[in-house]
């Protein structure tokens, strides 16, 4: 029985250094990126369908939760929570459905195309091994919170008027509606939020899941969770401690200065969350971009010897 090497032939990697005539190295990462969301087209179906989904729950359900509000009277002490809430619940859905996503596509993005053989095609294009991992990094870094900002604010806007329809259709005034829900607040926290803990703190993550993708020959999640869970168990066993899984914890759960996720209040309310000065001189934020740049090399080298599995 003959094996197959993964090496790939000495052949393929010297095209790697091939430059096509005329096409920028701007132009490569743009185009490469668009060959991602070509490939890869449930990362934008799958919030798009989570934000319908919720619409659907949300004009069965919560439009009649509303309406008893409003009619108990525009001084309600819940009203403004009433109001506000589903809004919140929206956002933070297709936020936690964007960041599965961005996890699961992180692990598949390397692995994939090893294999399924494609590797050996893309390898003979002439663009490099670091213009192709960096496209697949900006899919979780770049593309996924914005994407994510443009469908919650699409799904709000369509709560919206449905929320107005049904109130006219009930001869009410929408003025309650309108005057009680600060939008526009709701977004521009909604965008820091994503660009800041999405995006930039969770940068390691993608690195480390890009790298475990980038070396994995079979099953990248078990490679991905079981290194970090060893260590921990390692450390509590030997010096009863709990430092780094104090450290993921921190780094999963959002806690830094300036950008603490909004778990245990789900309000979006005016600027309460911003703090980016304190965000962007956080020592743990200029860790983590130097333990990325780390894995996003790793990637890249693996990438570049290693052939189909």
């Amino acid at each position: 029985m003959n094996t197959q090497s993964n090496v790939v032939p000495e052949s393929s990697l010297r095209s790697q250094t091939l430059v096509a005539p005329g096409i920028k190295p701007s132009q490569q990462l743009y185009w490469s990126v668009r060959r991602e969301l070509w490939e890869s087209r449930w990362i934008y179906i799958a919030p798009v369908a989570v934000g319908a989904l919720y619409l659907l729950a949300f004009l069965i359900g919560s439009m009649m939760h509303l309406l008893d509000k409003i009619r108990e009277g525009p001084n309600s002490a819940q009203l403004l929570e009433s109001i506000e809430r589903p809004y919140n619940v929206a956002a933070l859905l297709i936020m936690g459905s964007t960041f599965i996503i961005a996890l699961f596509y992180c692990l598949d993005a390397l692995y994939s195309e090893r294999r399924d053989r494609s590797i050996l095609f893309w390898k003979s294009l002439p663009v490099s091994d670091l213009t192709t991992v960096l496209a697949k990094a900006s899919i979780p870094l770049v593309i996924l919170p914005l994407l994510t900002f443009a469908v919650t604010v699409a799904t709000h806007w369509i709560m919206l008027l449905l929320s107005s329809g049904i109130l006219l259709a009930r001869g009410l005034g929408v003025a309650i509606l309108w005057n009680h829900l600060p939008l526009f607040e709701m977004w521009v926290g909604l965008l820091y939020h994503l660009v800041a803990i999405h995006g930039l703190w969770y940068a390691p993550i993608y690195g480390w899941l890009l790298m475990v993708s980038a070396w994995a020959t079979r099953v990248p999640v078990l490679w991905a969770a079981l290194p970090p869970l060893a260590i921990g168990f390692a450390e509590k066993i030997a010096f009863n401690t709990s430092y780094f899984g104090a450290l993921l914890g921190h780094r999963i759960g959002g806690d830094v200065e300036g950008g603490k996720l909004m778990a245990a209040n789900t309000t979006m309310h005016p600027l309460m969350q911003l703090e980016p000065v304190r965000f962007l001189l956080s020592p743990g934020l200029w860790i983590g971009f130097l333990v990325t740049a780390l894995f996003l090399a790793a990637a890249i080298r693996l990438r570049h010897y290693r052939g189909p599995i």
